[in-house]
């Protein structure tokens, strides 16, 4: 009997090819969108988890009350010596604590070999936390003052196959020190995927005069500490018990609480609103997930709609099957095992695209997803999904066809009126309502980053370079190097800073200015600067000057954006004495506020000072009038006279302020992707459709041609009511795509306004792909030859 069913369902394939075609394609789509999303869930949802001490492993937060912001912020970055104070009073609740701080863009070398590396400064008990696969050397590697350990790739880049033990390792042309240990690279979906190396907490200690001073700094938030619970800890009862470790201690009037944040939410719950977790990318998995839902509901409602359609020509055929003793249930047996049967087929199909989408769908989310053919897990899950689309897909027609009448059937008067038709309109209208409503979330979120992009930032960031001072050879040689690089002629001007002209990397308590409330102790932006920076990124000044060589008074002296300003309620900043620190300065400028951190919030209150001693970064403008490959080798060649070990490793502003909107251009750029193959899946459908249509009124287009229709009149008449569907899917898709995109922007402090053209422009884009799908058929049905359609009668 099942041989029956598959034997009847091969030939049905093939005797309607074009039917089966638009079938297997739409749900073969479909799958493959639902095994894409499903694996970029999967990644997702395993972030960090093949660290051994995944389970136990808390990074120690905590929030403090911003008064600066009139909110409390959440702080990952602590003082050293709340380490201490949590082995002594708290050490029952950890098996391990340890203090560490991110490394970026060291310049290690080894002979000739000199690679730009990121990695950690971490004290020894960092590597019973992490725990790497150890490759050669112990475990416990960091104990030695100046030890370094590599991970398995930086070691093969530098020794080859030679034993790395023991060899001794540059780091920014200042020390040497011991490799101690290789171990196996973090996986690329873990927070530690840049960390090839791990340098002993010793040599930072050594080495920066300001990290030994830290120690007795409740108030310096620099570093970072991570901890692992013990066996049996509860980690909201721990959490509970330290959230007080900070109050108290001095210099501390900001309220701080102390709190855990697991390695289990540092991936998808990784946002904090005032002081509380409010998830994070964990939206996105829910969001992704059920576009893959509707996505493989829309293929599916192609197969029902077209096989109900297509119902009278079926009907025959269930009619003798009812007559010569098939019951209802084994009709259904039959269609569904159809729907099986296409299913199937799409499944390879679907396999076969998505390996072919990887390596593009890898680099439009920025992973390194793969198949994983060796996991049962898998085979299972799109057996699953084969089983679950079939279902899906032939549920609705073997339940109608299997319903026709047996005696109306083989009487030949059995015909699908407008009430059959109506189901396949409702899921035509829910078709083109999911895409619909991606089209506009896309648009939405693409319009949100281009207008973020595009705002005044207050300065000029065309043309500028940043380059990080990472040897000690540039120290000192600032004066020197800015002349050499301005006779050059690739530079128009040059400044340094602590920070790049994109970011802030510093925020300090501590300041004191006139009508100050004295209650409060708010955190500003601090960056310290030479005396061109203002100069080099063309700042725009709302009073004031800048700060200038003339003035020796200006080596205390202040630069305040207008946030500071508004925040301090200053009527006359210009001249002001502000304390920092229980030293005096004084304001000798405003200027309008410069976006350096996240472009869609407002910028934050920001105080410059002037502070030789304190900058790490050189900002250059290149000469507009030179080429800047000609520009880049001539600064080059001048970094390489003061500092020859050191490669010379640059970043574009541009692109450093291109990276602040990642996140949301990946969730853009696949919106994009998904919503592209819902419409497409669609227009399958309506294109299926249309040509069934075309097909089952052939005779009366031939009659209304002989009775002298035009080709537009018929065009119109097969096209209207295609029309119609789009237009009511819209009425629905509207409202709740604004309902959800509208909550979406509130999420941003820079934002757009839903604007009517973006509902519009909708409408009129889903018309005119609609238009253009049903147009092929409907215009090849107009111009066919009546003869053709009519010799017969």
């Amino acid at each position: 009997m099942y041989s029956n069913y598959l034997q009847v369902a091969w030939r049905n394939l093939k005797r309607n090819k074009g039917f089966a075609f638009i079938n297997i394609l739409g749900l073969a789509i479909g799958m493959a969108i639902v095994m894409l999303i499903g694996l970029w869930i999967r990644d997702e949802l395993t972030w960090n988890k093949s660290l051994k001490n995944y389970h136990r492993i808390t990074q120690v937060i905590h929030n403090w009350d911003n008064t600066a912001y009139h909110t409390i912020t959440t702080t990952y970055s602590m003082p050293i010596p709340l380490v201490e104070e949590l082995r002594s009073k708290y050490g029952g609740d950890f098996s391990h604590i340890a203090l560490y701080k991110p490394s970026v863009s060291r310049i290690l070398a080894y002979g000739d070999k000199k690679l730009s590396q990121d990695g950690w400064f971490a004290e020894p008990e960092m590597m019973d936390i992490l725990a790497p696969t150890m490759i050669a050397g112990p475990l416990h590697g960091l104990t030695e003052p100046n030890s370094i350990m590599l991970s398995k790739t930086l070691a093969r880049s530098f020794f080859g196959d030679t034993d790395p033990i023991n060899k001794m390792i540059n780091v920014d042309n200042k020390k040497n020190v011991k490799v101690t240990g290789v171990f196996e690279d973090f996986p690329a979906n873990s927070h530690l995927q840049d960390v090839h190396y791990l340098v002993s907490w010793a040599y930072l200690v050594a080495d920066r005069s300001w990290v030994k001073e830290a120690y007795d700094q409740w108030n310096n938030n620099s570093f970072f500490i991570l901890a692992q619970l013990a066996d049996k800890a509860d980690l909201n009862k721990v959490s509970a018990t330290v959230k007080d470790a900070l109050k108290g201690k001095p210099g501390r009037r900001d309220n701080p609480e102390v709190l855990l944040h697991p390695m289990s939410k540092w991936h998808l719950y990784d946002a904090f609103t005032n002081g509380k977790n409010t998830g994070g990318n964990i939206r996105y998995v829910w969001i992704f997930g059920a576009i893959g839902i509707f996505v493989l509901i829309l293929a599916c409602i192609n197969f029902m709609n077209l096989n109900t359609a297509r119902s009278q020509k079926r009907a025959r055929e269930i009619g003798v099957r009812k007559a010569i003793g098939s019951g209802r249930l084994q009709l259904m047996r039959q269609f569904l095992g159809e729907a099986l049967l296409v299913a199937a087929l799409s499944l390879l199909l679907a396999v076969l695209l998505v390996q072919l989408a990887l390596p593009f769908f890898n680099t439009l989310a920025n992973k390194t997803i793969h198949i994983p053919w060796q996991m049962p897990a898998f085979w299972g899950s799109i057996l699953g999904l084969t089983l679950l689309t079939g279902l899906l897909a032939g549920s609705y027609p073997a339940f109608y066809l299997s319903s026709l009448n047996t005696l109306r059937v083989l009487k030949g008067t059995f015909k699908a009126g407008r009430a059959a038709a109506l189901p396949r309109k409702v899921l035509v209208v829910v078709q083109f309502t999911v895409s619909v409503a991606l089209i506009i979330g896309t648009t939405v979120i693409y319009l949100q980053i281009q207008h973020a992009k595009n705002r005044p930032l207050g300065f000029d960031r065309n043309g500028l370079i940043n380059v990080s001072m990472v040897t000690p050879e540039l120290y000192g040689k600032y004066n020197t190097l800015r002349q050499d690089l301005l006779a050059s002629g690739a530079a128009v001007d040059m400044a340094a800073a602590s920070n790049p002209s994109t970011d802030i990397f510093a925020h300090f308590i501590g300041f004191k200015w006139p009508g100050q409330d004295p209650s409060i102790n708010p955190a500003f932006a601090v960056s310290w600067v030479s005396h061109d920076f203002g100069k080099t990124v063309n700042w725009q000044f709302a009073a004031g000057r800048d700060f200038s060589r003339e003035y020796a008074t200006d080596s205390t002296g202040m630069i305040l954006n207008e946030s500071a300003v508004a925040f301090m309620g200053l009527k006359d900043p210009v001249g002001a004495t502000i304390k920092f620190n229980d030293n005096n300065f004084h304001v000798v400028g405003v200027i309008k506020n410069v976006v350096m951190e996240s472009p869609f919030a407002t910028p934050v209150p920001t105080i410059f000072m002037m502070d030789y001693g304190n900058v790490s970064e050189i900002t250059i403008r290149l000469n507009p009038t030179m080429g800047a490959p000609d520009a880049l080798d001539k600064i080059a060649a001048i970094f390489r006279k003061y500092s020859p070990a050191a490669p010379f490793n640059y970043t574009f502003a541009d692109d450093d302020y291109a990276r602040k909107f990642s996140a949301e251009d990946r969730i853009s750029k696949l919106s994009a992707f998904f919503a592209v193959f819902a419409v497409f899946i669609s227009c399958l459908g309506i294109f299926g459709l249309a040509s069934f249509m075309a097909e089952q009124r052939t005779k009366e287009i031939g009659i209304r041609k002989v009775l002298g229709a035009s080709v537009m009149s018929l065009w119109g008449l097969l096209s209207r009511e295609f029309l119609l569907l789009p237009m009511l899917s819209f009425c629905v898709a509207m409202p709740a795509a604004g309902y959800v995109m509208h909550h979406w922007l509130e999420g941003y402090e820079y934002r757009i306004d839903l604007s009517v053209w973006i509902f519009t422009g909708t409408a009129f884009a889903t018309l005119f792909i609609t238009l253009s799908t049903v147009s092929f058929q409907a215009i090849k049905a107009a111009l066919s030859n009546p003869v053709n359609s009519l010799r017969a009668e």
